[in-house]
This record gives structure tokens, sequence and C-alpha cells, in this order.
């Protein structure tokens, strides 16, 4: 497979906190990672769950994320880290990322203070998956700014609807004022369970709604996300033959087909 010349943004976005966003950047970066393709994520959370997904212990980091939007920033080498999954790495956060609200209000071109950390690094990687934190935030809007495409992580809920609504609202605000290549890369049910009535529904809702933006995989509600989680790793390496490897190996396949790669 061919490398990209520039490396692919795609922000994982909702404002609703528990959808899976951080479960599926991680396995899907791995999945992809698995096939060759250079990864980068990028941990844009205060509470550094994506980091600490991957093992890292968040509270003994001396640079991050963080450190990279603000004034004097040090390398991005030196912010870089490896994880266990080949050809992944990781920009970490932790709790010091809370105070860049703050700090970048006042900032000038404060929407873009993120892609002026990534554009210099677009060309060692194939894809760069940013986590986003649960809410519609400035650090998100600069997700936004410098994306090429948002994948929305959703539980099958009827509540959940709305909340797309929101979103895509923002997601037309920033390409109309920020970012005019910004599009929708697609939807993905997570904790779905076929079994129940309301699930389905609220599936064939969202498909009638999005149409062909809803992925055709859905990821199933497993005790494996969780425990891969406690051990630092994506459930494609911790449990590679289980359920959750195998769905989010078919998202894989599904993004890249979608990116005509």
């Amino acid at each position: 497979m061919l490398a990209n010349p520039e490396a692919q943004i795609v922000a994982l976005c909702n404002q609703k906190g528990g959808v899976g966003k951080t479960t599926s950047t991680i396995n899907l970066g791995a999945a992809l990672a698995e096939q060759g393709l250079r990864i980068l994520l990028v941990d844009l959370d205060p509470q550094g769950a994506l980091s600490a997904g991957l093992g890292v212990y968040v509270n003994d980091l001396e640079l991050t994320i963080y450190d990279l939007l603000g004034r004097n920033a040090p390398s991005v080498d030196e912010v870089l880290m490896k994880t266990g999954v080949e050809n992944m790495h990781l920009l970490p956060s932790n709790i010091d990322l809370s105070a860049a609200e703050i700090q970048l209000v006042n900032e000038v071109g404060r929407e873009h203070c993120l892609r002026r950390v990534l554009d210099p690094i677009r060309d060692r990687y194939d894809y760069i998956f940013i986590d986003c934190q649960p809410s519609l935030s400035l650090l998100t809007v600069n997700a936004l700014a410098c994306a090429d495409g948002v994948i929305i992580p959703m539980e099958p809920e009827y509540f959940a609807l709305r909340g797309l609504a929101l979103l895509t609202d923002t997601m037309e605000k920033v390409r109309d004022r920020l970012n005019p290549r910004l599009s929708l890369s697609g939807i993905v049910v997570t904790m779905f369970d076929r079994r129940l009535l309301h699930s389905r529904q609220v599936l064939t809702r969202v498909t009638e709604v999005f149409g062909d933006r809803v992925y055709g995989t859905q990821i199933s509600r497993t005790v494996r996300f969780p425990d891969a989680t406690l051990a630092g790793e994506p459930v494609t390496s911790w449990a590679p033959k289980s359920a959750g490897a195998e769905q989010y190996r078919s998202l894989a396949k599904e993004f890249l087909a979608r990116a005509g790669k």
C-alpha cells in the first residue's frame, strides 16, 4: 500500500462522553497500523484517557500536547512517543491541557494552534487521528479547524440523535469560517447490541438521516474493551481474535475504502 505524501487528519468527535471516542481512536489507529500504515494519535482531552489507554503514566509526563500549543513550544519530537504498536506514535496529554482553553483565548489565530503543531509533521504519517474531549470547546474547534474529516462515534440511544444535530451544525460553522475542506468521514455506532430492539431502531433512524455516511460496521458492547484499556493496549493486540478486534479491523477496511486507499 502506497504511503500518502501528506497525512489525512481525522478528528473523532462527539460532545457527549462515554460513547467510545477514545476506544475507537486507539483501535482504529491500531488496526490501520497493522496494515503497515504510519499512524499518529493525538490526545486532545485533558483527561488523558487516550494516553492512559496506551499504557502511558500521564501524571509523570514532563511534556505533552499542551506544551506544543503555547508560545515557546519545544520541538514536537520532544513530545512524540512511540507506542506498543508498531507504526503508531502518540502526542500525549494530561490534566495540564485543561489550562489551554484559558491561555488560547488571547492568542492570535487561536483556532489554528493545533494546525501549526501538526502541519510540519504531516509528511511523516499516513493518518493522524485526534481524540477530542467530550465538549464543543476551543480545543475541539482546533481539531475541526485542522481536520480533513470527522468520525462521530455514537451510542444507539435516541437522545444521541439530538447531539448529532448540534455537532453537525458546529461542523458547518467551522467549514464556513475556518476550514472549507472539513467533511464528515462517517458515523460509527458503538456499544451496539443487535438483540435490543431499541439499538436496531436507532441504527435504522440514523441511517435514514445520514445514509451511507453511517459505517456498515457496528462496534459491540464487550468487556474486552475496558480490559484492554486496563492492560494499556489496543484490543487488536490484547485480544486479537476477539469480536471487538475484528470489528475494528472491519471498520479500518471501510475507512480505507471510503478514503480511496
